[in-house]
């Protein structure tokens, strides 16, 4: 049966933690509008705020459909689901809002991912959600995998862009500006960035 909880803590907390995939639902307000599912990975790109705060990070990508419903609505649905271990899926259900590279509040959101290169990644927006429910049910029927690593396609594909080209790319793009239902997605032209790369320590010597 499945478990309301109060906070994100604990071995709740842990367990989404420790997840290489999450996936994010999202539908703008029209009866007849596009729902919109989306998976998140890449290591480092996630983070817990506080007990009934998370936030993850919106890289470059071909459309812009998460950005656009937030703005509208704000509704959104995150999903864990263990691949390994125990059956589990957890849900957080709540609200959110996509937090641009021109708020006051970027920069310092953004301490919060310290083992992400966001330069790399073309890093668009912070999405930041405030649960309203959490719950977790059983995943019998959820398949076991096993997560090999993350793929470095993104990060090489976008690592030689820099903000004029990222804009020229997010222009191009039909539904970057404008969600498929014609919703206002990503706001154009980007900002400048305040990410900086990430340092890494120096490899040991042999």
């Amino acid at each position: 049966m499945g478990k309301t909880y109060e906070r994100i803590d604990g071995r709740l907390r842990t367990f989404i933690e420790e997840q290489p995939l999450f996936f994010t639902a999202t539908a703008p307000l029209s009866g007849d509008g596009t729902i919109n599912l989306s998976p998140k990975g890449l290591k480092g790109s996630f983070a817990v705020l506080d007990e009934h705060t998370v936030a993850y990070l919106d890289f470059a990508g071909s459309n812009a459909e998460t950005i656009a419903h937030l703005r509208e609505n704000g509704r959104i649905t995150l999903m864990w689901c263990a691949f390994q271990g125990p059956p589990t899926i957890v849900r957080v259900h709540g609200r959110g809002e996509p937090v641009f590279r021109d708020d006051p509040r970027f920069e310092d959101l953004l301490t919060r991912f310290p083992d992400i290169d966001p330069v790399s990644h073309g890093l668009r927006a912070i999405i930041v959600v405030r649960a309203g429910l959490i719950r977790d049910t059983c995943g019998y029927a959820v398949p076991f995998m096993a997560y090999e690593a993350d793929r470095d396609l993104h990060g090489r594909r976008f690592a030689r862009e820099d903000d004029a080209s990222l804009n020229e790319y997010f222009t191009r793009k039909e539904h970057v500006a404008t969600s498929l239902d014609g919703l206002p997605g990503l706001p154009l032209p980007l900002p400048p960035s305040t990410a900086r790369p990430l340092r890494r320590p120096p490899a040991a010597a042999p």
